[in-house]
Protein backbone atom coordinates (compact mmCIF):
# COMPACT_ATOMS: atom_id res chain seq x y z
CA UNK A 1 0.00 0.00 0.00
CA UNK A 2 1.13 3.49 -0.71
CA UNK A 3 0.90 6.74 0.75
CA UNK A 4 -2.39 7.97 -0.16
CA UNK A 5 -4.44 5.12 -0.46
CA UNK A 6 -7.57 4.65 0.50
CA UNK A 7 -10.06 2.27 2.08
CA UNK A 8 -12.40 0.72 4.59
CA UNK A 9 -10.99 -1.01 7.90
CA UNK A 10 -12.34 -2.57 10.82
CA UNK A 11 -10.70 -1.72 13.90
CA UNK A 12 -9.85 -4.45 16.37
CA UNK A 13 -8.16 -3.14 19.19
CA UNK A 14 -6.23 -0.33 20.77
CA UNK A 15 -2.18 -0.67 20.37
CA UNK A 16 -0.05 0.36 23.28
CA UNK A 17 0.12 4.72 22.15
CA UNK A 18 -3.71 4.19 22.04
CA UNK A 19 -3.88 3.72 17.94
CA UNK A 20 -6.38 1.79 16.53
CA UNK A 21 -5.11 -1.48 15.20
CA UNK A 22 -6.71 -2.93 11.74
CA UNK A 23 -5.76 -5.11 9.38
CA UNK A 24 -6.00 -5.50 5.67
CA UNK A 25 -5.16 -8.62 3.50
CA UNK A 26 -2.69 -9.39 6.56
CA UNK A 27 -0.91 -5.86 6.48
CA UNK A 28 -1.47 -4.48 10.48
CA UNK A 29 -1.99 -0.65 10.28
CA UNK A 30 -2.22 1.57 12.75
CA UNK A 31 -5.20 4.36 12.51
CA UNK A 32 -4.78 7.52 15.07
CA UNK A 33 -8.07 8.34 16.65
CA UNK A 34 -9.54 4.53 16.14
CA UNK A 35 -11.38 2.72 18.56
CA UNK A 36 -12.09 -0.78 18.43
CA UNK A 37 -15.38 -2.01 16.58
CA UNK A 38 -14.91 1.20 14.16
CA UNK A 39 -15.74 0.31 10.78
CA UNK A 40 -13.85 3.75 9.21
CA UNK A 41 -12.89 4.77 5.74
CA UNK A 42 -9.40 5.69 6.14
CA UNK A 43 -6.50 6.69 4.63
CA UNK A 44 -2.43 5.64 4.38
CA UNK A 45 -0.47 8.57 5.75
CA UNK A 46 2.89 6.76 5.68
CA UNK A 47 4.91 3.58 5.64
CA UNK A 48 7.86 3.48 7.48
CA UNK A 49 10.31 0.03 8.31
CA UNK A 50 7.08 -2.00 7.59
CA UNK A 51 4.58 -0.39 9.90
CA UNK A 52 1.73 1.69 8.19
CA UNK A 53 -0.38 4.51 9.76
CA UNK A 54 -3.44 5.87 8.37
CA UNK A 55 -6.06 8.60 9.52
CA UNK A 56 -9.78 7.87 9.77
CA UNK A 57 -11.16 10.47 6.88
CA UNK A 58 -15.23 9.17 7.98
CA UNK A 59 -16.56 7.02 11.02
CA UNK A 60 -18.70 4.65 8.99
CA UNK A 61 -19.89 2.77 12.02
CA UNK A 62 -19.38 3.90 15.34
CA UNK A 63 -17.88 1.39 18.47
CA UNK A 64 -20.54 0.21 20.89
CA UNK A 65 -18.08 2.23 23.67
CA UNK A 66 -17.66 5.31 21.83
CA UNK A 67 -19.29 8.58 23.79
CA UNK A 68 -19.02 11.82 23.08
CA UNK A 69 -15.71 13.50 24.65
CA UNK A 70 -16.66 16.44 27.77
CA UNK A 71 -13.45 18.35 26.43
CA UNK A 72 -13.99 20.93 23.51
CA UNK A 73 -10.00 20.43 22.97
CA UNK A 74 -10.76 16.92 22.08
CA UNK A 75 -9.24 15.48 19.05
CA UNK A 76 -6.76 18.60 18.68
CA UNK A 77 -5.35 18.75 21.96
CA UNK A 78 -2.05 16.51 22.40
CA UNK A 79 -3.02 16.11 25.80
CA UNK A 80 -6.29 12.88 25.80
CA UNK A 81 -5.85 10.20 22.95
CA UNK A 82 -9.33 7.88 24.05
CA UNK A 83 -11.90 10.62 26.35
CA UNK A 84 -14.66 8.95 23.51
CA UNK A 85 -14.05 5.83 24.75
CA UNK A 86 -15.98 4.88 27.87
CA UNK A 87 -14.00 4.43 30.80
CA UNK A 88 -14.27 0.73 31.64
CA UNK A 89 -13.35 0.01 27.80
CA UNK A 90 -10.15 1.76 28.36
CA UNK A 91 -9.32 -0.07 31.27
CA UNK A 92 -10.19 -3.19 29.11
CA UNK A 93 -8.29 -2.33 26.09
CA UNK A 94 -5.01 -1.36 28.81
CA UNK A 95 -5.58 -4.65 30.65
CA UNK A 96 -4.84 -6.63 27.26
CA UNK A 97 -1.98 -4.48 26.45
CA UNK A 98 -0.01 -5.44 29.47
CA UNK A 99 -1.36 -9.31 28.48
CA UNK A 100 -0.07 -8.85 25.06
CA UNK A 101 3.54 -7.61 26.03
CA UNK A 102 4.37 -10.03 28.87
CA UNK A 103 3.12 -12.52 26.22
CA UNK A 104 5.08 -11.56 23.41
CA UNK A 105 7.53 -9.66 24.62
CA UNK A 106 8.57 -11.09 28.09
CA UNK A 107 7.74 -14.52 26.71
CA UNK A 108 5.80 -15.51 29.26
CA UNK A 109 3.10 -18.18 29.08
CA UNK A 110 2.12 -18.00 32.79
CA UNK A 111 1.84 -14.71 35.18
CA UNK A 112 -0.33 -13.51 38.01
CA UNK A 113 -2.62 -10.72 36.09
CA UNK A 114 -6.10 -10.68 36.39
CA UNK A 115 -7.16 -7.07 36.69
CA UNK A 116 -6.13 -3.31 36.27
CA UNK A 117 -7.01 -0.82 38.98
CA UNK A 118 -9.01 2.64 37.78
CA UNK A 119 -7.94 5.84 39.31
CA UNK A 120 -9.76 7.10 42.27
CA UNK A 121 -10.53 10.42 39.45
CA UNK A 122 -11.43 9.85 35.91
CA UNK A 123 -11.80 13.85 35.61
CA UNK A 124 -9.50 16.42 37.37
CA UNK A 125 -6.33 13.79 38.96
CA UNK A 126 -3.42 15.50 37.89
CA UNK A 127 -1.51 18.02 40.22
CA UNK A 128 0.93 19.37 37.72
CA UNK A 129 0.21 20.52 33.61
CA UNK A 130 2.72 22.35 31.48
CA UNK A 131 1.47 24.69 29.32
CA UNK A 132 4.07 26.07 26.12
CA UNK A 133 3.83 29.74 25.04
CA UNK A 134 4.11 29.65 21.22
CA UNK A 135 4.26 32.05 18.27
CA UNK A 136 2.71 29.22 15.70
CA UNK A 137 -0.76 29.07 17.51
CA UNK A 138 -2.99 26.29 15.86
CA UNK A 139 -6.69 27.88 15.14
CA UNK A 140 -9.12 24.97 16.57
CA UNK A 141 -12.18 24.07 13.67
CA UNK A 142 -14.28 26.20 16.24
CA UNK A 143 -12.17 29.51 16.06
CA UNK A 144 -11.66 28.86 12.31
CA UNK A 145 -15.85 29.35 11.87
CA UNK A 146 -15.73 32.18 13.83
CA UNK A 147 -12.95 34.23 11.89
CA UNK A 148 -12.30 36.53 14.52
CA UNK A 149 -9.96 39.27 13.08
CA UNK A 150 -8.82 39.74 16.89
CA UNK A 151 -6.71 36.13 17.84
CA UNK A 152 -3.34 36.87 17.24
CA UNK A 153 -1.50 34.41 15.54
CA UNK A 154 1.70 34.86 16.81
CA UNK A 155 0.92 33.92 20.40
CA UNK A 156 -0.37 31.07 22.29
CA UNK A 157 -0.94 29.55 25.54
CA UNK A 158 -1.66 25.60 25.73
CA UNK A 159 -1.09 22.38 24.95
CA UNK A 160 1.38 20.78 21.26
CA UNK A 161 -2.01 19.78 18.59
CA UNK A 162 -2.03 16.40 18.12
CA UNK A 163 0.62 15.25 15.80
CA UNK A 164 2.49 18.93 15.71
CA UNK A 165 4.93 18.84 18.14
CA UNK A 166 5.78 23.07 17.04
CA UNK A 167 2.16 23.81 16.87
CA UNK A 168 -0.04 25.01 19.96
CA UNK A 169 -3.55 25.24 20.82
CA UNK A 170 -4.52 27.66 22.76
CA UNK A 171 -6.41 26.04 26.17
CA UNK A 172 -9.52 27.58 27.56
CA UNK A 173 -10.19 24.57 29.68
CA UNK A 174 -8.81 21.49 30.33
CA UNK A 175 -10.55 18.69 32.59
CA UNK A 176 -7.45 16.97 33.62
CA UNK A 177 -6.76 19.92 36.22
CA UNK A 178 -8.86 21.37 38.79
CA UNK A 179 -10.48 24.73 38.28
CA UNK A 180 -8.43 26.80 40.02
CA UNK A 181 -5.71 25.81 37.59
CA UNK A 182 -7.27 26.84 34.56
CA UNK A 183 -8.14 30.18 35.77
CA UNK A 184 -4.37 30.40 36.28
CA UNK A 185 -3.69 29.23 33.27
CA UNK A 186 -6.27 31.54 31.44
CA UNK A 187 -5.34 34.84 33.47
CA UNK A 188 -1.99 34.31 32.37
CA UNK A 189 -2.33 33.51 28.24
CA UNK A 190 -4.37 36.93 28.92
CA UNK A 191 -1.55 38.93 30.54
CA UNK A 192 1.11 37.85 28.42
CA UNK A 193 -0.48 38.57 25.18
CA UNK A 194 -0.67 42.29 26.33
CA UNK A 195 3.25 42.36 27.53
CA UNK A 196 4.83 43.62 24.99
CA UNK A 197 7.15 40.52 24.99
CA UNK A 198 6.88 37.30 22.44
CA UNK A 199 6.84 33.72 23.69
CA UNK A 200 10.23 32.10 23.02
CA UNK A 201 10.98 30.75 19.52
CA UNK A 202 13.50 27.83 18.50
CA UNK A 203 13.52 29.26 14.96
CA UNK A 204 15.75 31.45 15.51
CA UNK A 205 16.07 31.77 19.99
CA UNK A 206 14.45 34.85 20.39
CA UNK A 207 12.06 35.79 22.76
CA UNK A 208 10.88 35.25 26.37
CA UNK A 209 7.51 33.64 27.87
CA UNK A 210 8.40 29.33 27.54
CA UNK A 211 6.22 27.80 29.90
CA UNK A 212 3.86 27.62 32.74
CA UNK A 213 3.71 24.96 34.98
CA UNK A 214 1.05 24.42 37.63
CA UNK A 215 1.07 22.44 40.47
CA UNK A 216 -0.97 21.67 43.22
CA UNK A 217 -1.15 19.97 46.43
CA UNK A 218 -4.73 17.44 45.98
CA UNK A 219 -4.55 17.17 50.26
CA UNK A 220 -3.59 20.42 51.45
CA UNK A 221 -4.64 22.86 48.76
CA UNK A 222 -1.92 24.63 47.94
CA UNK A 223 -0.75 25.88 44.41
CA UNK A 224 2.26 26.81 43.08
CA UNK A 225 3.15 28.91 39.48
CA UNK A 226 6.02 28.37 37.70
CA UNK A 227 6.87 30.84 34.79
CA UNK A 228 9.45 29.41 33.03
CA UNK A 229 11.13 32.31 30.39
CA UNK A 230 14.39 33.07 28.61
CA UNK A 231 16.70 35.35 30.13
CA UNK A 232 16.25 39.22 28.75
CA UNK A 233 16.77 41.58 31.92
CA UNK A 234 15.18 43.95 34.10
CA UNK A 235 12.44 44.36 31.27
CA UNK A 236 11.28 40.41 31.47
CA UNK A 237 11.80 40.49 35.54
CA UNK A 238 9.53 43.37 35.26
CA UNK A 239 7.02 41.63 33.22
CA UNK A 240 6.88 38.62 35.60
CA UNK A 241 6.48 40.98 38.44
CA UNK A 242 3.23 42.36 36.59
CA UNK A 243 1.72 39.40 35.76
CA UNK A 244 2.37 38.32 39.10
CA UNK A 245 0.08 40.80 40.44
CA UNK A 246 -2.59 40.08 38.18
CA UNK A 247 -2.56 36.77 39.00
CA UNK A 248 -2.60 37.21 43.20
CA UNK A 249 -5.67 39.88 42.35
CA UNK A 250 -7.69 37.66 40.63
CA UNK A 251 -6.25 34.32 42.17
CA UNK A 252 -5.22 35.45 45.63
CA UNK A 253 -5.38 31.30 47.07
CA UNK A 254 -1.58 30.90 45.25
CA UNK A 255 0.23 29.37 47.69
CA UNK A 256 3.57 30.42 46.15
CA UNK A 257 5.02 31.78 42.57
CA UNK A 258 8.24 31.25 41.33
CA UNK A 259 9.93 32.54 37.87
CA UNK A 260 12.48 30.28 36.49
CA UNK A 261 15.32 31.08 34.02
CA UNK A 262 15.82 28.70 30.91
CA UNK A 263 18.96 29.81 28.83
CA UNK A 264 19.39 27.03 27.02
CA UNK A 265 18.12 26.06 23.58
CA UNK A 266 16.79 22.68 24.40
CA UNK A 267 12.55 23.22 24.93
CA UNK A 268 12.17 21.93 28.64
CA UNK A 269 10.21 23.43 31.11
CA UNK A 270 12.85 23.11 33.65
CA UNK A 271 15.01 26.49 34.62
CA UNK A 272 18.37 26.70 35.48
CA UNK A 273 17.93 29.47 37.77
CA UNK A 274 15.46 30.41 39.94
CA UNK A 275 13.32 33.60 41.76
CA UNK A 276 10.64 33.22 44.13
CA UNK A 277 8.47 36.23 44.03
CA UNK A 278 5.59 35.12 45.89
CA UNK A 279 5.37 33.03 48.83
CA UNK A 280 8.14 29.96 50.10
CA UNK A 281 9.12 28.60 46.80
CA UNK A 282 7.17 25.18 47.77
CA UNK A 283 3.93 23.63 48.29
CA UNK A 284 3.31 20.84 50.71
CA UNK A 285 0.72 17.39 49.29
CA UNK A 286 0.76 14.33 51.40
CA UNK A 287 0.73 10.65 50.79
CA UNK A 288 -0.53 8.52 53.06
CA UNK A 289 0.86 9.21 56.50
CA UNK A 290 3.90 11.34 55.34
CA UNK A 291 4.33 15.00 54.14
CA UNK A 292 6.38 16.06 50.92
CA UNK A 293 7.90 19.20 50.17
CA UNK A 294 7.18 19.88 46.68
CA UNK A 295 9.46 22.68 44.88
CA UNK A 296 9.43 24.19 41.12
CA UNK A 297 11.42 21.41 39.79
CA UNK A 298 10.51 18.35 42.26
CA UNK A 299 9.21 14.96 40.63
CA UNK A 300 5.94 14.07 42.23
CA UNK A 301 3.68 11.53 41.08
CA UNK A 302 1.36 13.23 38.97
CA UNK A 303 -1.54 11.72 39.83
CA UNK A 304 -1.84 11.99 43.79
CA UNK A 305 -4.72 9.95 44.60
CA UNK A 306 -3.88 7.65 42.10
CA UNK A 307 0.21 7.48 43.58
CA UNK A 308 -1.52 6.39 47.17
CA UNK A 309 -2.84 3.06 45.46
CA UNK A 310 0.36 2.64 43.66
CA UNK A 311 2.35 3.03 46.48
CA UNK A 312 -0.10 0.85 48.96
CA UNK A 313 1.07 -1.93 46.09
CA UNK A 314 4.75 -1.66 46.56
CA UNK A 315 4.01 -1.86 49.93
CA UNK A 316 2.58 -5.13 49.73
CA UNK A 317 4.79 -6.47 46.97
CA UNK A 318 7.88 -5.49 49.37
CA UNK A 319 6.34 -7.85 52.34
CA UNK A 320 8.67 -5.88 54.78
CA UNK A 321 8.61 -7.49 58.32
CA UNK A 322 11.05 -4.23 59.68
CA UNK A 323 14.64 -6.12 59.34
CA UNK A 324 15.03 -5.65 55.67
CA UNK A 325 17.81 -3.58 54.12
CA UNK A 326 15.60 -1.90 51.07
CA UNK A 327 17.56 -0.06 47.67
CA UNK A 328 15.59 2.59 46.38
CA UNK A 329 16.77 2.82 42.67
CA UNK A 330 15.59 5.83 40.99
CA UNK A 331 14.27 7.18 43.72
CA UNK A 332 13.65 10.62 42.86
CA UNK A 333 12.45 13.07 45.65
CA UNK A 334 12.78 9.83 48.26
CA UNK A 335 8.69 9.26 48.20
CA UNK A 336 8.76 5.49 48.01
CA UNK A 337 11.27 4.86 49.88
CA UNK A 338 10.51 7.26 53.08
CA UNK A 339 6.75 5.34 52.50
CA UNK A 340 8.89 2.36 52.68
CA UNK A 341 10.77 3.59 55.69
CA UNK A 342 8.37 2.85 58.14
CA UNK A 343 8.50 -1.27 57.85
CA UNK A 344 12.27 -1.12 56.91
CA UNK A 345 15.17 -1.26 58.66
CA UNK A 346 17.74 0.73 56.10
CA UNK A 347 16.35 2.76 53.27
CA UNK A 348 19.20 3.37 50.74
CA UNK A 349 18.22 5.44 47.54
CA UNK A 350 20.02 6.15 44.52
CA UNK A 351 19.31 9.04 41.90
CA UNK A 352 21.12 10.63 39.46
CA UNK A 353 19.52 14.04 39.59
CA UNK A 354 21.33 16.28 42.20
CA UNK A 355 17.89 18.06 43.26
CA UNK A 356 15.88 15.18 43.50
CA UNK A 357 18.31 14.20 46.11
CA UNK A 358 18.36 17.36 48.27
CA UNK A 359 14.65 16.89 48.02
CA UNK A 360 14.67 13.48 49.07
CA UNK A 361 16.72 14.33 52.00
CA UNK A 362 14.36 17.96 53.06
CA UNK A 363 11.82 15.27 52.80
CA UNK A 364 13.15 12.65 55.35
CA UNK A 365 13.60 15.40 57.95
CA UNK A 366 10.43 17.02 56.99
CA UNK A 367 8.91 13.34 58.57
CA UNK A 368 11.25 12.73 61.01
CA UNK A 369 12.71 9.70 59.01
CA UNK A 370 16.11 8.76 60.19
CA UNK A 371 16.38 5.20 58.56
CA UNK A 372 16.87 6.84 54.84
CA UNK A 373 20.09 7.58 53.17
CA UNK A 374 19.57 8.90 49.65
CA UNK A 375 23.02 8.78 47.67
CA UNK A 376 23.29 10.68 43.86
CA UNK A 377 24.84 9.17 41.22
CA UNK A 378 24.56 6.81 37.80
CA UNK A 379 22.89 3.84 39.11
CA UNK A 380 25.08 1.41 36.75
CA UNK A 381 28.46 2.88 38.07
CA UNK A 382 27.20 3.10 41.80
CA UNK A 383 26.17 -1.05 41.16
CA UNK A 384 29.69 -1.43 39.45
CA UNK A 385 31.19 -0.34 42.74
CA UNK A 386 29.08 -2.13 45.28
CA UNK A 387 31.65 -1.41 48.52
CA UNK A 388 30.65 2.00 48.44
CA UNK A 389 26.53 1.86 48.89
CA UNK A 390 26.37 -0.98 50.81
CA UNK A 391 27.99 -1.36 54.38
CA UNK A 392 28.43 -4.32 55.94
CA UNK A 393 25.77 -6.06 53.89
CA UNK A 394 23.70 -6.37 50.52
CA UNK A 395 19.73 -5.48 50.06
CA UNK A 396 17.05 -8.03 51.26
CA UNK A 397 14.57 -6.22 48.90
CA UNK A 398 15.18 -3.91 45.61
CA UNK A 399 12.58 -1.26 44.45
CA UNK A 400 13.48 -0.36 40.96
CA UNK A 401 10.92 3.05 39.47
CA UNK A 402 13.32 3.10 36.37
CA UNK A 403 12.69 5.69 33.35
CA UNK A 404 10.63 4.66 30.36
CA UNK A 405 13.42 2.65 28.46
CA UNK A 406 13.44 0.64 31.29
CA UNK A 407 16.86 -0.76 32.64
CA UNK A 408 20.34 -0.56 31.24
CA UNK A 409 21.60 -4.04 30.17
CA UNK A 410 24.74 -3.48 32.71
CA UNK A 411 22.39 -2.38 35.86
CA UNK A 412 20.55 -5.80 35.23
CA UNK A 413 23.61 -7.33 35.41
CA UNK A 414 24.95 -5.91 38.58
CA UNK A 415 21.61 -6.13 40.38
CA UNK A 416 21.21 -9.76 39.64
CA UNK A 417 24.38 -10.31 41.20
CA UNK A 418 23.00 -8.45 44.20
CA UNK A 419 20.59 -11.41 44.72
CA UNK A 420 18.26 -9.61 46.80
CA UNK A 421 15.07 -11.85 48.06
CA UNK A 422 13.14 -9.47 46.20
CA UNK A 423 12.28 -7.20 43.52
CA UNK A 424 9.71 -4.73 43.42
CA UNK A 425 9.59 -2.67 39.93
CA UNK A 426 7.63 0.24 39.29
CA UNK A 427 7.13 0.47 35.08
CA UNK A 428 5.09 3.10 32.58
CA UNK A 429 6.37 1.62 29.92
CA UNK A 430 5.01 -2.80 29.54
CA UNK A 431 6.99 -3.12 26.91
CA UNK A 432 10.30 -2.05 28.45
CA UNK A 433 9.15 -3.80 31.67
CA UNK A 434 8.49 -6.98 29.63
CA UNK A 435 11.95 -7.00 28.23
CA UNK A 436 13.84 -6.80 31.54
CA UNK A 437 11.45 -9.40 33.28
CA UNK A 438 12.54 -12.05 30.05
CA UNK A 439 16.43 -10.71 31.63
CA UNK A 440 15.61 -10.85 35.10
CA UNK A 441 13.64 -14.18 35.02
CA UNK A 442 16.81 -15.98 33.16
CA UNK A 443 19.04 -15.29 35.56
CA UNK A 444 17.42 -16.41 38.88
CA UNK A 445 14.36 -14.82 39.35
CA UNK A 446 10.94 -16.14 38.87
CA UNK A 447 7.80 -13.13 38.50
CA UNK A 448 5.41 -13.42 41.10
CA UNK A 449 2.73 -10.94 40.30
CA UNK A 450 1.64 -7.61 38.12
CA UNK A 451 -0.73 -5.46 38.95
CA UNK A 452 -1.98 -2.43 36.41
CA UNK A 453 -2.91 0.76 37.97
CA UNK A 454 -4.57 3.21 35.42
CA UNK A 455 -2.69 6.89 37.02
CA UNK A 456 -3.67 8.40 33.73
CA UNK A 457 -7.40 7.88 32.18
CA UNK A 458 -7.86 9.18 28.82
CA UNK A 459 -4.39 8.89 27.70
CA UNK A 460 -2.07 5.64 26.48
CA UNK A 461 -0.04 5.35 29.82
CA UNK A 462 -0.02 2.70 32.15
CA UNK A 463 1.44 2.25 35.40
CA UNK A 464 2.24 -1.22 36.57
CA UNK A 465 3.66 -2.72 39.97
CA UNK A 466 5.58 -6.12 39.71
CA UNK A 467 6.93 -8.28 42.30
CA UNK A 468 10.20 -11.16 41.71
CA UNK A 469 10.84 -13.33 44.04
CA UNK A 470 14.68 -14.98 43.55
CA UNK A 471 14.55 -18.87 42.90
CA UNK A 472 14.79 -21.21 45.86
CA UNK A 473 14.24 -18.04 48.23
CA UNK A 474 11.09 -19.01 51.00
Amino acid sequence: MKKGTELELEIESLAFGAEGVARHEGIVIFVRGGLPGQRVHARILRKKKGLHNARILKVLRPSPEQIEPRCLHFGECGGCAVQHYQYQAQLAQKKQQVFDALARIGKFTQFNFDSILPSPDEFYYRNKMEFTFSRRRWFSQQEMAVQNPELRKDFALGMNVKGFYNKTLQIGNCLLQSEICNKIRNITAAHCATSGLLPYTTSDHSGFWRFLVVREGKNTGETLVNLVTAAVGKPGDAAVDNLQAALLESVPEITTIVHSVNRSKAQVAVGESHRVIHGPGYIFDTLGIFRYRISASSFFQTNTRGAEILYRLVEDFAALTGVETVCDFYCGAGSIGIYLSRKAKKIIGVEIVAQAIEDAKINAELNGVTNCEFHCGDLKDMLLHKKNLFTGSTPDVVVLDPPRVGLHHKVIAELTSLQAKRIVYVSCNPATFARDARVLCDHGYALKKTQAVDMFPHTAHIELVNQFELVGQE
